[in-house]
């Protein structure tokens, strides 16, 4: 076992506070990471606060991981010490199932193991990012290319394979209209990865205050949802829309703007049900559909695809110690893109 030092939630009401606890003792097939840089997550926020439910105290939060292997188990393979590695949303899954086959280990039949809020099967609670250091099986870790800025890729391990995935899922490229709807930690990264594919890439968002920061990521166009006439003008524009918003919205309106065999994909997930009518599906063979994360396979495919086309998060790089307030201006829209943790503040 090893001693690590974070910061955990204590209840669903309580802020965030310096927390010690100890990690598994490192396995055979086990790789420790020394966490430079944690991305923070809305879903981090919503477990610590157990707005969805079956969340175990202490939690230590924290899916975007980023730092350096410190050692490695004796048939460890694929890392060696000073190997940059990142750590998603998985340590683990039962590895026999079909989707764990399928190298698509989120949706393990096992279920999976979460990064945190869950249990290994060693019986203990996982614990997240926000911490000195993580031990995770060789098997779910992922290379990062060094030279690269990890308070900027910590990110892309969850919001970047969160949109890269239905991105590929649905074969978006050159020939691809595709809309983002919400600009947002998710929606950044989709206007970046969906130009990088040789999209045309179209935000739709209800606040003009957006337009500019749509054009600074690489977006061709900016539709201002609030304007009827520019909004009127996209009916039958799109091949494919990524929803990234995770408040109650108006998909059918979305629905209208894409061709015949369109899609719309969910990623963001909305707290209250959402109204879908039959007709916009019906009437152009449309098609609704949701999206998690990526497997593993993937999710290291996304990591090698943003190294080669220079797609990094926009962050703003915190102390730990901000963590609370950081919270709270994530809840009020105010950080552009993501918060990314400096884990070095926890000294």
């Amino acid at each position: 076992m090893s001693q690590c030092h974070g910061y955990a939630a204590k209840s669903a009401t309580t802020p965030l506070e310096p927390f010690s606890f100890e990690r598994r003792a490192l396995g055979p097939k086990d790789v420790q990471i020394e966490i430079a840089y944690c991305g923070i997550c809305h879903s981090d926020i919503h477990s610590a606060r157990n707005e969805w439910g079956a969340a175990v105290y202490p939690m230590v939060p924290g899916h975007e991981i980023a730092g350096r292997v410190t050692r490695v188990g004796k048939d460890v393979k694929k890392f060696k010490e000073g190997d940059f590695a990142g750590v998603g949303c998985l340590v683990d899954s039962c590895r026999k199932c079909e989707p764990c086959q399928k190298g698509l280990e989120q949706f393990c039949a096992g279920p999976g193991t979460f990064t945190y809020n869950s249990v290994g099967r060693d019986g203990l609670a996982t614990q997240g990012g926000y911490s000195s250091h993580i031990v995770v099986d060789e098997n779910f870790v992922l290379k990062i290319g060094k030279g690269l800025p990890l308070e900027r890729v910590a990110p892309l391990l969850c919001a970047g394979i969160t949109t890269y995935s239905p991105l590929k899922r649905f074969k978006v490229g050159k020939n691809s209209r595709i809309g983002v709807l919400g600009l947002g930690g998710l929606g950044h990264m989709a206007v970046k990865i969906g130009k990088a594919l040789g999209a045309e890439v179209f935000v739709l968002s209800h606040s003009a205050s957006k337009k500019e920061a749509a054009k600074r990521l690489g977006a061709d166009e900016f539709v201002l949802l609030a304007d009827v006439n520019a909004a009127s003008k996209m009916a039958g524009h799109l091949n494919f829309i990524i929803d990234t918003v995770s408040a109650k919205h108006d998909l059918n309106s979305a629905l209208g703007m894409l061709k015949l065999d369109g899609a719309l994909v969910l990623v963001g997930a909305s707290p209250v049900p959402l109204e879908v009518s039959a007709f916009p599906l019906i009437m152009g063979r449309r098609t609704l559909a949701g999206s998690l994360i990526g497997g593993l396979p993937e999710t290291q495919e996304m990591l090698d695809f943003c190294e080669q086309h220079k797609v990094l998060a926009d962050v703003e790089v915190i102390k730990i110690q901000d963590v609370n307030r950081a919270y709270e201006r994530m809840m009020n829209n105010d950080v552009r893109y993501r918060f990314s943790i400096d884990l070095k503040t926890l000294a």
